[in-house]
C-alpha cells in the first residue's frame, strides 16, 4: 500500500517559516500572495494489505515521529 502523509502547522502556532517566504514573494514582486503555511509532505510503502492495520500503523508513526502533534496537525491517505 502506497501512504501520502500531509503534516502541517496549526493553525493556532505562528509559522516563522511561512511568514519569511511570504515577505520574499512580496520582495520579488508576488503582493497577491497572502499568508504562507509550510508544511511536509511524504510518501510511505507499507508492506500490507490489510487496511485497518496500515491506518493504525501510520497513526502511531505520525504521532511517535513524523509530526510535532503539539504544534502539528496530520492527515494520510492510503492507495492500494
Amino acid at each position: 500500500m502506497k501512504a501520502t502523509v500531509y503534516v502541517t502547522i496549526k493553525q493556532n502556532v505562528l509559522d516563522p517559516q511561512g511568514s519569511a517566504v511570504q515577505g520574499a514573494l512580496h520582495t520579488m514582486g508576488f503582493e497577491e500572495v497572502g499568508k504562507v503555511r509550510i508544511g511536509k509532505y511524504l510518501e510511505l510503502e507499507l508492506d500490507t494489505n490489510d487496511r485497518a492495520e496500515a491506518e493504525s500503523r501510520l497513526k502511531a508513526m505520525c504521532e511517535k515521529l513524523l509530526a510535532n502533534t503539539v504544534v502539528e496537525d496530520y492527515r494520510f491517505e492510503l492507495e492500494g
